[in-house]
């Protein structure tokens, strides 16, 4: 019997000109939905210009949230856009970082690999990076694989990446490869004027490291005129159906209609030489952007963190809560909370008019009485609690204190010297000298108690979860936090480390060691964050009741 060919995977690649922080993400995981709701096979990868191994080792205010993929990947926040919108995991294969590549070419070269040649970007630079961007399509089991090529076209560090792209446009048919070029049409008030100036110089930049673009996608504040259209295209060297309109939309998850709009899909097919006649199914998308935008009721979200000043720190929360709020019909309203400014003499005034307050993850001490304050106020309040890695840590800890009686219990990596250390240092991170890359990374499986808030959550008692951490619950403690009520009711099955712990007594009382907000998507929101956002509708239906039926005078 003949063996089946395999498949043999198109290129796009989308750069970005004028300014960072266009959108090229939401760009590529908008025009990749489109093609996989046509019935193709996608993927997206990220490669990333800076010198860092991986974002691993980074400060969130540096870099926002660090995604990690189930196969222990830290990754950039983009691949959490992508999974989102594809619903497809990624791996350690759709992030490459200049680091990454640089430190694979001098391994090589310290093994001798190059038969004692002169090691220089190009070739060998730029030959590590072809390799990493057709390392994908090579699998046989994508249609198409699109490439963002991080930072913006003049900056020095990206250089590499678009000489490695424009050979790999050289080498390839034409038809094999695609280049999108992500541009900004600004729009000066004292003209009246939007302005095609910024988009031309871009080009121009872009077609010195020998590219030419075949479709331009402009970011606007207003709708681009033909005229406007027409003069892009002229001085840019595209076709003017290839000039696509980008416009500011209310939510990301409305780009991909947009896109559809634009026929940006219909143009990458055609240009790539991809015949497809299949109609772009989005029912299921426009049924989340419907509940999305048009939401019954609302609850206010109280997220504690460390981080809150820059919000892309928690973006795969955030994004959760999106998802969870359009499957209960409900708008969640985060109220951003520095776990610094809180204290057990403020935490009424700060988390009193709350419906849930979720605790987030994080690393050091630094504001985390902040946390064990909130935590303390939410449990002895009823308000719903969710807890997540650091979150639940510090929900043993403030049991440990204000329950069972241990005043000083603490996690040895805030106080080594504690009484009672009931979270500490995991048994295969003690001998751990180098930062990166070394935590417990990735997906590893939990098995969850019966007849708990847990099981009812998920509806099964094997599940599988993302994890990023170096400390645990002390096992030495279990007993002692049993009798005393707060119960462990999530185990991973190898182990016996403690991923889920809960409070019976509490409406909705729950902490996970691990980060499910990393595996919440569109079509398939987070059973616990779906079941966190139920709980604070209830709540606040509760408190609305009462409220009605004793109204306050004044």
């Amino acid at each position: 019997m003949a063996s089946k060919a395999r498949k043999t995977a198109k290129y796009i690649f989308v750069t970005g000109g004028v300014t960072s922080s266009l959108g090229k993400g939401i760009i590529a995981s908008s025009l990749a939905k489109l093609l996989q709701a046509r019935g193709l096979s996608v993927t997206i990868q990220k490669f990333d210009p800076y010198l860092n191994i991986d974002p691993g080792t980074m400060n969130p205010y540096e870099h926002g949230e660090c995604y990690v993929t189930d196969d222990g990947a830290e990754t950039d926040l983009d691949l959490g856009h992508y999974e989102r919108f594809l619903n497809v995991r990624t791996s350690q294969a759709n992030n490459v970082t200049t680091g990454r590549i640089y430190h694979n070419v001098i391994t090589a070269e310290r093994r001798g690999d190059f038969l004692g040649k002169t090691v220089q970007v190009v070739p060998h630079i730029t030959d590590e990076l072809k390799r990493n961007m057709l390392l994908l399509g090579q699998t046989g089991d994508y249609d198409i694989v699109i490439t963002e090529i991080g930072g913006c076209v003049g900056d020095i560090e990206s250089l590499p990446f678009l000489e490695a792209v424009r050979q790999v446009k050289f080498e390839m048919d034409e038809q094999d490869t695609l280049v999108i070029h992500l541009t900004l049409i600004p729009y000066l008030n004292s003209a009246g004027e939007l302005k095609t100036k910024p988009t031309q110089h871009s080009v121009r930049m872009l077609q010195e490291s020998g590219i030419q673009p075949d479709i331009l996608v402009c970011r606007t504040e207003h709708p681009l005129p033909y005229d406007i259209r027409k003069k892009i295209a002229l001085f840019c060297n595209v076709q003017v159906n290839s000039v696509i309109e980008a416009m500011d939309a209310d939510t990301i998850y409305a780009v991909p209609l947009l896109m559809l709009k634009e026929r940006l899909d219909q143009r990458a097919l055609y240009m790539l030489d991809i015949y497809n006649d299949k109609d772009v199914d989005l029912e299921s998308w426009k049924t989340f952007l419907s509940r999305l935008k048009n939401p019954i009721d609302s609850v206010r979200i109280g997220l504690v963190g460390k981080y809150v000043e820059l919000h892309d720190a928690y973006k795969s929360i955030v994004e959760s809560f999106i998802h969870a709020g359009a499957a209960n019909e409900c708008k969640v309203n985060i109220e951003w909370i520095h776990s610094e400014s809180l204290t057990a003499e403020n935490a009424v005034e700060k988390l009193e008019n709350l419906d849930g307050v979720l605790v987030a993850p994080g690393f050091g001490e630094r504001g985390i009485e902040g946390k064990i304050a909130a935590i303390q106020y939410v449990r002895e309040n009823n308000i719903p609690f969710f807890g997540i890695c650091l979150g639940m840590q510090m929900a043993v800890i403030e049991y440990a204190r204000n329950v069972i009686g241990w005043q000083n219990a603490h996690s040895v990596e805030m106080d080594a010297a504690t009484d009672h250390p009931v979270i500490h240092l995991m048994k295969d991170q003690k001998d751990v000298s180098n930062k990166g890359g070394t935590m417990r990374l990735g997906a590893y499986p939990c098995r969850i108690k019966k007849d708990t808030l847990a099981h009812r959550i998920y509806g099964k008692t094997n599940i599988s979860e993302r994890h990023r951490h170096r400390y645990e619950f002390n096992n030495k403690y279990l007993k002692e936090f049993d009798e005393k009520g707060l119960l462990a009711t999530g185990i991973n099955p190898d182990n016996n480390l403690v991923e889920m712990v809960e409070l019976p007594s509490h409406p909705f009382y729950i902490g996970v060691q691990f980060h499910p907000e990393l595996k919440s998507t569109v079509m398939n929101p987070h059973p616990i964050f779906v079941n966190f956002v139920a709980a604070a509708l209830t709540y606040s239906l509760q408190k609305r009741s009462v409220e009605t039926l004793n109204p306050v005078s004044h």
